[in-house]
């Protein structure tokens, strides 16, 4: 047991724990004042939801005894048997209890990321339900497949340092999911979505990069040089990938935005995810650079295809944590971390076809199950608001609330 190595991935956690109500801020700024609250509630609540589903199922299905290479088993349900003695599989200079939390904040956070993508026009009780079932049938099982002890992505060699695969391509392939199966906002294509505020967004911004820092150092595990390398990566890859992402605004449309810099800026988080304990500075700078160009071109393609991810979750988190899975194919360097793996650039070619793997196999479950669980949910119990509360707004037809008392 290392005293450093704990305190260091429970200050992790609380700065995972930080970015979902920076994600509710991110989203909320972004969506019309009528639905500020419902947009940050969605967020928000499941705090709640996703940490009892991890006590009961969650982590015992996501790290527990594995079962055929697909899943844990459920002996750790309700964390029976989840001590503060460090596990011999996870974390082993940490009490489990540490680790445990620490995926909780992750598992939460996932599923949070996928509503921007119906921002505006979900009822939030069945919003509740897909969330939970999402949160069994997606993010546990691929959780398994990649981290999980015995888990078989993990035991053919796909890598994935903090979630480039468990969490952006998951929730990336579940927002395109969603959004096919419940359509546009109402008015789509003729009515004008303006952010109603900006510098809401610009804060979430700022949160959100500051406990990116907790997501990616943390998932070292432990204090060491592996939390520093991925630390300075997941800063200049967010760095490169604002600067980038303007670049491209002020090419294509001749003007910097602070909308663009905010979203350039969690391209290059997200994208750098998979590969942050992996690499270098250099190689960092241009993970965030390649983030930057490629999901500014995904978001711009939207509206030319008439696809309504109200907020861009396909195009900068599907987008950057499948390019950045491939990154780490491409960058990786036992140089940097001797418990890594060499890249293509270090000659080791066998590693990009692995991760093309991962991508493609998470990718095609994850949407496959998000859209039939989507079809389920809305077909019984309604997902979509009716029209007459769409315009009225979520906030007061779905919370009774106004977030401005003109």
């Amino acid at each position: 047991m290392d005293k450093a190595d704990m305190a260091f991935v429970l200050a992790s956690a609380g700065l995972v724990l930080l970015m979902t109500p920076g994600l509710a801020l991110f989203y909320g700024g972004m969506v019309r004042g009528k639905n500020v609250l419902g947009t940050i509630m969605q967020s928000l609540f499941l705090i709640a939801l996703i940490s009892i589903e991890w006590v009961y199922l969650g982590y015992s299905m996501s790290f527990g005894p594995d079962v055929g290479g697909v899943i844990g088993d459920l002996s750790w349900f309700g964390l029976k048997g989840v001590t503060s003695s460090p596990s011999p599989d996870y974390a082993t200079t940490i009490p489990q209890t540490v680790f445990m939390i620490y995926q909780c904040m992750f598992a939460i956070i996932t599923p949070a990321l996928i509503t921007g993508a119906f921002a505006e026009r979900v009822r939030f009780a069945p919003f509740l339900v897909f969330s939970v079932l999402w949160a069994i049938l997606v993010y546990n099982p691929v959780c398994h497949w990649v981290w999980g002890k015995g888990g078989w992505l993990g035991k053919i060699g796909v890598l994935d340092f903090a979630g480039g695969l468990v969490v952006h391509a998951t929730c990336g392939a579940a927002a395109l999911a969603g959004v096919l199966v419940l359509g546009g906002r109402k008015g789509y294509g003729r009515v004008s979505f303006m952010p109603h505020n900006l510098p809401m967004t610009m804060l979430g911004t700022g949160i959100l990069w500051f406990g990116w820092f907790g997501f990616n150092g943390g998932s070292a595990l432990a204090a060491n040089e592996v939390a520093a390398t991925a630390f300075v990566a997941t800063h200049l890859a967010g760095m490169a990938g604002m600067l980038l992402w303007v670049v491209m605004e002020w090419l294509c449309r001749g003007k910097a935005t602070t909308l663009g810099a905010a979203s350039g800026a969690i391209s290059g988080l997200a994208t750098i995810t998979p590969a942050a304990g992996f690499v270098g500075p250099n190689s960092a700078i241009v993970i965030g650079g390649i983030a930057g160009v490629l999901c500014y071109l995904a978001v711009s393609m939207k509206g030319r295809i008439g696809l309504d991810d109200s907020l861009d979750v396909v195009g900068i988190h599907g987008v950057g944590g499948m390019v950045g899975t491939l990154c780490l194919g491409i960058f990786a360097s036992t140089q940097v971390n001797p418990g890594g793996v060499d890249g293509l650039l270090a000659g080791n070619t066998a590693q990009l076809g692995k991760q093309a793997l991962g991508v493609v196999v998470v990718g095609v479950y994850a949407f496959v199950v998000s859209w039939l669980l989507f079809k389920g949910v809305h077909s019984l119990l309604g997902m979509r608001l009716s029209e007459e509360a769409e315009v009225e707004g979520l906030d007061f037809a779905e919370h009774s609330e106004a977030a401005y008392n003109n």
